[in-house]
């Protein structure tokens, strides 16, 4: 879980501080999702969102 995120994140170019940075989402809930303690596909849209955003992505391509 999260696999998706973190792969986006690395197709950026981006560090979890700057994706947290730009999305306004705390960076341990991003470390959360990508390590798979928290799934993503329970995460509330808002944040999905702005992750998505922060991307420039998808919120497909980046849920599981």
């Amino acid at each position: 879980m999260g696999y998706n995120l973190k792969a986006m994140r690395f197709l950026k170019g981006m560090t979890q501080k700057e994706l947290a940075e730009k999305s306004g989402v705390n960076i341990r809930i991003i470390q959360h999702y990508e390590q798979g303690t928290k799934n993503i596909n329970h995460a509330w849209v808002e944040t999905v969102l702005k992750l998505a955003d922060a991307l420039e992505c998808d919120i497909r391509q980046i849920i599981e």
